[in-house]
């Protein structure tokens, strides 16, 4: 998924997979899934998806800041 935020582009196919978090199960309306990536300019950022009750009923990127990027993977 690729996706420009504030004019730069977030890619899931051009950044390194940093760690997967999935939650529930296949086919569970309730399950999603969280990715970390890093971008080669060293940026960093989230895709998101899920089934239709969870947090991320649909596919998403979403920007994290390097100073919760630690917080996320302690807390994943």
């Amino acid at each position: 998924m690729k996706k420009i935020i504030c004019k730069r582009e977030y890619d899931t196919e051009t950044a390194t997979l940093v760690k997967k978090c999935v939650y529930g199960f296949l086919g569970d309306p309730a399950g999603y899934e969280e990715s970390l990536y890093q971008t080669p300019a060293g940026l960093y950022f989230l895709y998101v998806n899920g089934g239709e009750a969870s947090p991320y009923p649909t596919e998403d990127i979403l920007r994290l800041a390097k100073a919760k990027v630690n917080e996320w993977v302690e807390n994943h």
